[in-house]
Parts: C-alpha cells; sequence; structure tokens
C-alpha cells in the first residue's frame, strides 16, 4: 500500500465514528460498525469530523493515507451512511421558500444591524475575534470554488459557460498570486496565522465543518447539482455586503493591507458574480432542466441554514468574550478561553 507523504496531518478524533475512519485511514483499525455510525449526531462533532475525513480524501488527502482510500468501496459506504444522516437532517431542519424567486428575493434583504457575524467584526469585534474567524473560515478559503468545480460537466450551454466564467475569476483569471484562496492565505499571513492548506483543522467547531462539507456533499453528486447551484448563488449573492463589513472590520483592527485587500476584492467581484449566477447559471440551468427548481432552492436556503448555525456559535462565544475555536486548541496553546489579548497568536501545535 502506497503513502502519500503530501497533505496535512490526520486531526485528532472527536468519538467513536470518526475515531475509526482515522484508524482505518492511518492502517491501524476497522471502519465503523453501522449502529455507531447510525447513533451519530447529524451536526455533531463526531459525524461532521468523520465526514470531512472522507470528502478531504477527493481533494488533497492526508499525509501518510494511501491515495487510493478515495475509492475504497468500504469506506463509500460507511461515507454513505453519514451522508444520509446528514442530508436527511437538513433537509427535515431547513425552512424552504416556495420559489426560486422569493429564496433570491430573500437573499438581497440585509440582516438586522448587528445579527450577524460580519456587523458584530465590522462594528465592535477586536483582532483576536478578526483572526479566530479567518482560522475557521481558511478551512473553506484554502479550497474556495474547487467544490463548485464539480458541477461544471452537469452543466450546459449557457449555465456551463456562466459557471466557467464566474470560477475562471475565483481563481484568479489565469494568475496565481489573484487566485482567491492565494488571497486568503496572504490574509492569513497579515493576522500571523499558519497558511498550510488544513492547518486549522483540528480547532475548527463543528458548525464550521458542516458549511464546508455541504459544499462536498453537494458537489460529489450529480443528482444535487441543483442544490450546489443554488448553494454557488446563495454564496456569491450575500458575499458583497458581507465582505464590505469585513474589509472595514480589516481597516478597524489593522489586520493589514492584504487582509482589507481580500474582502476589497470580494465587495467588487461578487457583486458582478451575483448578477452573473442569478440570470445566466441559474436561469440557464432552470432553461434546461426546469424540474430541478425545488433543488436550487433547496441549495439556496440550506446555505443559509448552516450558515446562521455557524454565526450564533462564534457569537454566544464572543459576545462573552471567550474563544469559538474548539477547547483542544486552548489545552494546546497552554491558555484559557476568555479575555484574550489583541496581540496573542493563536498557535496551534
Amino acid at each position: 500500500m502506497a503513502h502519500d507523504p503530501q497533505g496535512p496531518r490526520l486531526p485528532a478524533a472527536r468519538g467513536p465514528v470518526s475515531a475509526a475512519v482515522r484508524a482505518y485511514l492511518s492502517g491501524t483499525g476497522a471502519l465503523p460498525a453501522a449502529d455507531t455510525v447510525a447513533a451519530a449526531a447529524p451536526y455533531g462533532d463526531d459525524l461532521q469530523l468523520a465526514l470531512y475525513l472522507c470528502y478531504e480524501l477527493h481533494y488533497r488527502g492526508f499525509a501518510g493515507v494511501d491515495p487510493d482510500r478515495e475509492w475504497d468501496p468500504d469506506l463509500l459506504r460507511v461515507r454513505a451512511a453519514l451522508e444520509h444522516l446528514f442530508l436527511t437532517a437538513l433537509r427535515e431542519d431547513t425552512p424552504v421558500h416556495a420559489s426560486v424567486d422569493e429564496a433570491l428575493a430573500d437573499l438581497l434583504v440585509e440582516p438586522v444591524e448587528g445579527a450577524g457575524v460580519s456587523h458584530f467584526l465590522s462594528g465592535e469585534g477586536e483582532r483576536w475575534q478578526v483572526r479566530e474567524y479567518a482560522v475557521q473560515r481558511s478551512l473553506y478559503h484554502l479550497k474556495e470554488a474547487d467544490p463548485h468545480a464539480w458541477v461544471l460537466p452537469r452543466l450546459s450551454g449557457r449555465a456551463k459557460a456562466a459557471m466557467a466564467a464566474v470560477e475562471f475569476d475565483e481563481w484568479g483569471g489565469g494568475r496565481p498570486e489573484r487566485v482567491h484562496a492565494q488571497l486568503f492565505a496572504d490574509l492569513m499571513t497579515d493576522l500571523d496565522l499558519d497558511t498550510a492548506y488544513g492547518r486549522y483543522l483540528d480547532v475548527a467547531c463543528a458548525e464550521t465543518l458542516a458549511t464546508v462539507n455541504l459544499m462536498s456533499l453537494l458537489g460529489l453528486h450529480r443528482s444535487l447539482r441543483g442544490a450546489l447551484v443554488g448553494h454557488f448563488a446563495a454564496v456569491e449573492i450575500t458575499s458583497s455586503p458581507g465582505s464590505r463589513r469585513l474589509a472595514e472590520a480589516m481597516r478597524r483592527t489593522d489586520a493589514g493591507p492584504a487582509a482589507e485587500h481580500f474582502y476589497d476584492e470580494h465587495v467588487e467581484a461578487d457583486a458582478v458574480h451575483e448578477q452573473v449566477v442569478r440570470h445566466e447559471v441559474i436561469e440557464g440551468l432552470l432553461a434546461d432542466e426546469p424540474h430541478l427548481a425545488s433543488d436550487v432552492v433547496f441549495g439556496l436556503d440550506v446555505t443559509g441554514f448552516l450558515e446562521d448555525r455557524l454565526a450564533d456559535r462564534l457569537l454566544a462565544a464572543w459576545r462573552k468574550g471567550e474563544s469559538s475555536l474548539r477547547p483542544a486548541s486552548q489545552e494546546s496553546a497552554g491558555d484559557g478561553a476568555a479575555a484574550r489579548p489583541e496581540s496573542e497568536k493563536v498557535d496551534i501545535s
């Protein structure tokens, strides 16, 4: 069995399911039993980490893990069971709109002042909270646009051309220094954070993992292509106003020029992308496949559902002066959760 020396290290387990998946990937144990998987909480740390481990094999994998595990049939069966639990919960818990037009219209309504993470960070967030936000978001932004690329072979005509155009922008228009994942790495450098891919997986909360797992789930299943388009639209449509506030937060906390530039870039780029996605990608898809309208609505609404869960987690911690990172991070760093000074570096070894 060949072991891949590249990729991030395997993270610590968060329960019996993720422990068994981790052991299987490292060649030291068996996969979890079906009843163990069935007992996992859909939004909990254990299931979300186990699912993340399975999905990451389709991205860069993990150091010391055989690349062929990506298509291991036994592991895929476990992944399917985890996906079923997660997707069933999402379908049951997500309030959905009656139509695509209604869902899109609500996305254009700004949240109540101060209700979201970007409002909090721009108005009162401290530097340590800005840095924690970057740590949590690094799991998404360091693979930004990649999960959505899986939908390209599943689209045609107008929708495919428009989606490819937006993705080309996300990947820097052919210029590596302008790839959005690289721009976020530059932001992390300004904030004195480690830019290694997957570096902060151990400290990211379950709510963060769920937002990233959703993209992988929708991207890897052709049957969910409509929902992935909806997810992509939700991200692009809500990005510009939120990025404007986050750019203000970066300036107010002296995060640095690259940190400011990342969000300034998204204010401009995503304002354009919003129009392309709404009028070309979604309309093009539904012109070809009108039966996917309900899937697009689900993708739009489930994105907001999981983002709201993450915002609630972050704001509940920060408003008490506590860290939003998993407790293990504080144990590793040798510090407490509350009243972190601005100069403190997030350094998880």
